[in-house]
């Protein structure tokens, strides 16, 4: 086994640590054992362990879970970016989120991060034209997470969808890479437009719970959007803006406002 890990930790140190991480949480807890050998050490990647949690998760009456695995194993296998985006993802959350202590806890608890690992799923699905298997994917994540991510959407990686309770993102919306939001968040439409009519978010952006961004207007890199905010205008990169509707309100405080989630306005002149 010590040899087996080794090798592990040498060709993927997320899955290395994930193993590990299972293995001590039997220790503790051995009423875990069958979901957590199920879910992780059956398997011997990590690409394996997400195609099963993603497809049990989305498995119902009307789509087996043997289905949406060939799916997943599919999509993994044609576009190995797809599991590039969900390490950076897991990644993310565990060294932005203080609930996050293990890398194990997205992969089996965290909705946030299983939603868009379904989310990703489905986009791989639209952009191979199989957009009524996409729509299914997209309801599945919105009945089962309260996310409703059109598979049309273009998301980076490195993202953290903190808590993930109603989170709406618009069809043509765009989310750069290294993006924080928290619950609540919506990038959506200002009309009935047939071309851009949603945000493009750009890196490092953070944006703070129940913030609403309308419209085809541009969120400028490493920028902050306050708690309950509305934005109707384009933001420049590096500041802060609050308000309905929003105003820029100060600069972002740093460099990576989406990696520190410092998300205090300091107004002090």
């Amino acid at each position: 086994m010590a040899h087996l890990q080794k090798t592990l930790a040498e060709v993927d140190p997320v899955w290395s640590r994930i193993c590990l991480e299972a293995e001590q949480a039997i220790e503790v807890e051995p009423l875990m054992g069958g979901l957590i050998y199920s879910g992780v050490l059956h398997h011997d990647s990590f690409v394996g362990a997400l195609a099963y949690r993603i497809s049990t998760k989305l498995a119902s009456p009307e789509m087996s879970e043997q289905i949406l695995r060939e799916i997943a194993d599919a999509a993994y296998i044609a576009d190995p970016a797809i599991t590039g985006a969900a390490r950076a993802d897991l990644v993310a959350i565990f060294d932005r989120d203080p609930a996050c202590h293990r890398f194990l806890q997205p992969l089996l608890f965290f909705k946030g991060f299983q939603a868009v690992q379904a989310y990703r799923l489905g986009h791989w699905l639209w952009m191979q034209g199989r957009h009524d298997l996409a729509y299914f994917v997209q309801m599945r994540v919105s009945e089962l997470f309260g996310v409703d991510i059109h598979p049309a959407a273009k998301i980076g990686q490195g993202i953290m969808i903190d808590h993930a309770h109603s989170i709406v993102v618009g069809e043509t919306a765009v989310v750069g890479d290294n993006v924080s939001m928290l619950h609540s968040v919506t990038l959506g439409g200002t009309g009935k437009e047939d071309d851009e009519r949603h945000p493009k978010i750009g890196d490092g952006v953070l944006i703070g719970a129940g913030a609403k961004v309308l419209g085809n207007i541009k969120v400028g890199n490493c920028s902050r959007i306050a708690a309950g905010s509305v934005v109707l205008e384009e933001v420049p990169p590096m500041k802060t803006v609050a308000g309905v509707p929003a105003k820029i309100v100060g600069e972002a405080g740093c460099s990576q406002p989406s990696m520190t989630m410092d998300q205090i306005l300091n107004t002090a002149k």
